[in-house]
């Protein structure tokens, strides 16, 4: 698959690129010195090219990683599963607002000890957290990525849910 590249005095670059079959046609991509990217489609060499869509530099590049497979890797299966062997699952799972892991350090939280789980790393806003520390402090919408035995992850997904009671907690307040 070849690419092509213009230089475009004043403006930036132009690349081009023929879609793998004959009747997809060809794509091309205007960067403007500014960062501003436009994506165009055109049937064929010979045709008028379609603006398909306008980007920022900002958006382009947060494109261009998921697109670059750094968010997701497709896998070539029947269905896709965490499941790494019959023991052991690798997951993502969001703590919801009111959850009791809601400004709780990893260390006070306990969650290796209960459930089995590893925190592997924390995703927070746009930023990920590797190998965090028993101190980082867990927040709402954070996303942990554990690696764990099933139930364990189970019983981690219910602890991230909103509105969980401490497993520790008294069964009963004695106001009944």
């Amino acid at each position: 698959m070849a690419v092509y590249e213009t230089n475009l005095p004043g403006v930036g670059k132009k690349f081009e690129m023929d879609l793998d079959t004959e009747d997809e046609g060809r794509i091309s991509l205007v960067i403007h010195n500014t960062g501003r990217r436009e994506i165009f489609h055109k049937d064929s060499a010979e045709a008028d090219a379609e603006k398909l869509f306008e980007l920022t530099d900002e958006e382009a590049r947060q494109f261009g990683t998921i697109l670059e497979g750094a968010y997701f890797q497709p896998v070539r299966t029947q269905s896709v599963e965490t499941l790494l062997d019959d023991e052991t699952l690798l997951e993502w799972i969001e703590i919801q607002a009111g959850a009791n892991l809601d400004g709780k350090t990893l260390l006070d939280s306990d969650l290796r000890q209960e459930t089995g789980c590893s925190v592997l790393a924390i995703r927070r806003g746009r930023e990920t957290f590797a190998s965090p520390e028993p101190e980082f402090e867990l927040q709402a919408k954070d996303t942990l990525v554990v690696l764990g035995p099933p139930e364990g992850v189970d019983k981690l997904i219910e602890r991230c849910a909103s509105s969980q009671t401490e497993s520790n907690a008294p069964q009963g307040s004695g106001t009944e």
